[in-house]
C-alpha cells in the first residue's frame, strides 16, 4: 500500500518537480543571491510575483496537455501552420543549447570547488552521466525520479543553510511589501524574465503528456493541476530560501557576489565549512538538474518541430537531447564559461521567442474548440492578459538593451 501511495504522489508533482528543477538553474542561484547580497530582504515579493504569473501558466499548459492527444506545438501547426511551430521548436532549441555551457560550468564548479579538484573533469563526468540517462528504457520515468531527488535534495541544502543563519523573521515579513530600492531595477527584471518563465511553462504541456502516457486515467486531472502547482511553490521557496541567506549573511558585510559559488564561499568565514558545503550541494543540485532538464527541453522541442511523433521514447529525439548536453560541455571545457556571443544569440531568440510563447499558450487555452469545459475561466482568462503584458514589457526593455543600448 505505501509503495502504491509513493508512486501516486510521484504521479502528482512528477511534471512539475520537473519543471522546476529545469527553471532553477545556477543562474538563478546567483541572481536570487545578488537580489538578496544588494537589497537584503526588500526584493522577497519580486518571487511573488513572478512565481504567481508562472503558475497561472503552467496551469494554462498543464490543462491544454491534459485534454488534448495532440502536442502543443501540433495544435499551433495545425491552427498557424509550419512556420510558427517551427520558430517556436527551434527557438527554444537554441535558447537551451546556448545556456547549456553555464549549467555545465555549474556543476563543474559546485563539486570541484568543494574537493579541490578540476571543475573540466566533472563536467565530462556528470555531462556522461545525464546522456547515459537516456539509454533507460522508461526515460521520462527515470527523468521524474532523477529531477525529483534532486529538487529534495536542494530543499535539504537551502533549508539546512537557513536555518544555519538564522534570517530576522521581521524583515523576512517586511520583505514581502512591494518597494524598488534605487539600482534594483535591472536585478528585478532578470529575475522576473528568469523565473517567469513560459518556455518551462510551454513544456509543462509535454511533461504531462508523458506522464498520461505512463498514468491510469482516474485523477488525472487532480494530478496536472497539482502537479504545475507544486512545482512552481517548490520553485519559489527554492529562490526565497537563496535570496533569505544572502540577505542575512551578505548584505549586513556590504559583500557582492557574482555568482553562486562566490555565495557558497562567503558562508565559510562566518558559519565554517559545513554552511559552504551546504551550498555547494544546492548548487550541484541545481545545475545538474537544469544541464539535464534544459537538454531534454532543447530536444523534445526541435524533435516535435520536426515531425518526430515518439515524444521522449524516440531515439531520434534522444540524439538532439544529447547533442545540447555534448555542445554544452564541449563549450564549458573549452571556454571555462559561456561566452558572450552564446549569451547574446539566446537572449536575441528570447526577446521575440517569450512573447509568442505567452500569446499561443494563452489562446490554445481561450480555444472552445480545442478545449471545451476545460478553457480558461475568466480569472485565468483577466490574469493570462497581464501575464502578457508582462512578458511584452521585459521583451521590450531587453530590446532597448541589446539593440538600442
Amino acid at each position: 500500500m505505501s509503495n502504491k501511495w509513493l508512486l501516486k504522489g510521484i504521479s502528482v508533482i512528477g511534471p512539475g518537480v520537473v519543471t522546476a528543477a529545469l527553471v532553477f538553474g545556477p543562474s538563478k542561484m546567483t541572481i536570487t543571491s545578488k537580489m538578496g547580497a544588494d537589497f537584503s530582504m526588500d526584493l522577497l515579493w519580486v518571487i511573488v510575483l513572478a512565481i504567481f504569473f508562472m503558475m497561472i501558466f503552467t496551469n494554462m499548459s498543464a490543462r491544454i496537455g491534459l485534454h488534448n492527444q495532440q502536442s502543443l506545438l501540433t495544435l499551433i501547426r495545425n491552427k498557424l501552420g509550419k512556420g510558427p511551430s517551427i520558430f517556436i521548436g527551434l527557438g527554444i532549441f537554441l535558447v537551451a543549447t546556448s545556456f547549456q555551457a553555464g549549467n555545465s560550468t555549474g556543476v563543474g564548479i559546485a563539486i570541484g570547488e568543494a574537493t579541490g579538484t578540476d571543475a573540466r573533469i566533472w563536467i565530462v563526468v556528470f555531462n556522461l552521466a545525464g546522456i547515459l540517462l537516456l539509454f533507460f528504457r522508461s526515460f521520462y520515468k527515470m527523468l521524474e525520479k532523477v529531477m525529483l531527488c534532486f529538487v529534495i535534495l536542494m530543499l535539504i541544502s537551502f533549508v539546512s543553510t537557513v536555518i544555519v543563519v538564522r534570517p530576522d523573521l521581521s524583515a523576512v515579513m517586511s520583505g514581502f511589501v512591494p518597494v524598488i530600492p534605487s539600482g534594483s531595477t535591472g536585478l528585478i527584471v532578470a529575475f522576473i524574465a528568469s523565473c517567469f518563465s513560459l518556455v518551462g511553462a510551454f513544456y509543462q504541456s509535454y511533461l504531462v503528456q508523458e506522464r498520461r502516457k505512463i498514468s491510469d486515467a482516474n485523477g488525472a486531472f487532480v494530478s496536472a493541476e497539482m502537479s504545475s502547482i507544486v512545482g512552481i511553490v517548490i520553485l519559489g521557496l527554492m529562490s526565497a530560501f537563496v535570496l533569505m541567506c544572502a540577505a542575512s549573511v551578505l548584505y549586513p558585510q556590504g559583500v557582492k557576489v557574482n555568482s553562486a559559488s562566490e555565495m557558497a564561499m562567503a558562508l565559510e568565514p562566518l558559519f565554517g565549512s559545513s554552511a559552504s558545503y551546504l551550498f555547494f550541494i544546492g548548487l550541484f543540485g541545481s545545475s545538474f538538474s537544469s544541464l539535464i532538464g534544459n537538454a531534454v527541453l532543447g530536444g523534445a522541442m526541435l524533435g516535435d518541430a520536426i515531425g518526430f511523433k515518439e515524444g521522449l521514447n524516440s531515439n531520434k529525439v534522444k540524439l538532439l537531447i544529447a547533442v545540447v548536453m555534448i555542445f554544452g560541455a564541449m563549450i564549458a571545457v573549452i571556454f571555462g564559461k559561456l561566452p558572450l556571443e552564446l549569451i547574446v544569440l539566446a537572449q536575441s531568440v528570447t526577446v521575440f521567442l517569450v512573447p509568442f510563447i505567452g500569446i499561443a499558450i494563452y489562446w490554445i487555452g481561450n480555444s472552445k474548440k480545442i478545449m471545451g469545459e476545460y478553457r480558461n475561466n475568466r480569472f485565468q482568462r483577466v490574469t493570462g492578459l497581464l501575464g502578457i503584458g508582462l512578458v511584452i514589457f521585459l521583451a521590450i526593455i531587453n530590446f532597448k538593451a541589446l539593440f538600442l543600448s
